[in-house]
């Protein structure tokens, strides 16, 4: 018979083999999620042009054009692997997104940002200047390395409660080649820690916060928001960004300053959007003049909420009259 001290020594050697194959399962290389493991042999060299299409002509309504004018807070973009997340549609906002957001504050994006990468799950992070009118550009040269392959990106809308555009987890390695070139058309979202619904509303924080919203053309679904333009399917893009490959020499060290353009990026044309008329509800009718029976008449009337603009819908009658009610009308002395 085995002896006890056999018995042990062999159930001991099972119990390592299984912790053993354990720890290889969750130390060992992680699977890629949605395919964002990069297999490319080394670093890649890019220049990410931020173009800003926010104009008067897109975006009629409520447009910003003083105190302060419509602009860009500087870009904020880090590379990452799939264990971090600048921030998610869907999903809540951090304190970082939420002060980026609401003030342009990027303390706490870059605090968090340097802390993962202590664990490598950060690259490198970014930032341009900001942007002093809706329209413009600014730039950056980005170099991704194969193990932190995503490119996340945020850039606040000027004035907005806590309205900002971006890019999340965008992977810019494709099996085991770096992509050529990378253009996308950008539209606001809501970081959801602020309930204003105009670009220049006063804080009215929401509590409790809500998760991160992209804002459509119908959404949120309130004549008073900036945005709501119902006759539109959809937003023009109000920016976009194009991220092109460079080819590094040796000789080249000196990174791309910020807005220098290349000259082979031109801004976009955009048709202008059709902002329609919009009116208050009427007023309730005057008393009647003149006589009683006949003749008499009484007015109302309506005032204009919001001017049309390039061929919308123009203002209808903003005052109307009709015959006097007999017994509800007042005689002339």
């Amino acid at each position: 018979m085995m002896s006890s001290e056999h018995l042990t020594r062999g159930w001991l050697q099972q119990l390592l083999v299984v912790l053993l194959k354990l720890c290889l399962t969750f130390a060992g290389p992680l699977r890629p999620l949605n395919g964002t493991q990069c297999a490319a042999k080394g670093p890649a060299s890019y220049i990410l042009v931020f173009t800003g299409h926010w104009s008067p002509q897109a975006f009629p309504k409520q447009y910003p054009l003083f105190r302060p004018p419509a602009q860009w807070s500087k870009l904020i973009a880090v590379s990452h692997n799939r264990h971090f997340r600048l921030w998610e549609e869907g999903a809540s906002a951090s304190a970082g997104v939420q002060n980026f957001a609401e003030l342009g504050v990027t303390v706490e994006l870059m605090k968090a940002a340097k802390e993962a990468r202590k664990s490598r799950s950060v690259g490198a992070m970014y930032r341009t200047a900001g942007i002093p009118n809706g329209i413009g550009h600014s730039s950056t040269e980005l170099l991704m390395q194969p193990r932190n392959s995503l490119l996340s990106l945020m850039v606040k809308m000027i004035p907005s409660p806590d309205w900002f555009v971006g890019v999340d987890s965008l992977n810019l390695c494709e099996g085991n080649r770096w992509k050529q070139e990378v253009t996308i058309d950008l539209q606001p979202y809501d970081a959801g820690t602020d309930s204003g619904f105009t670009f220049s509303s006063p804080n009215f924080p929401t509590s409790p916060a809500e998760n991160i919203t992209k804002i459509t053309s119908q959404m949120p679904n309130h004549p008073a928001n900036s945005f709501y333009y119902p006759r539109l399917q959809e937003l023009p893009p109000i920016a976009s960004i194009k991220i092109t490959r460079q080819s590094r020499s040796p000789d080249r060290q000196t990174p791309m300053s910020n807005h220098i353009l290349p000259n082979s990026i031109s801004p976009q044309r955009f048709s202008a959007t059709p902002l329609d008329c919009e009116v208050s509800l009427w007023s309730s009718w005057g008393l009647c003049l003149g006589p009683c029976s006949r003749g008499g008449v009484r007015h109302r009337t309506r005032y204009i909420l919001l001017r049309p603009a390039n061929a919308g819908i123009p203002c209808p009658e903003l005052e109307e009259q009709a015959e006097c009610v007999p017994h509800s009308c007042m005689r002339l002395q």
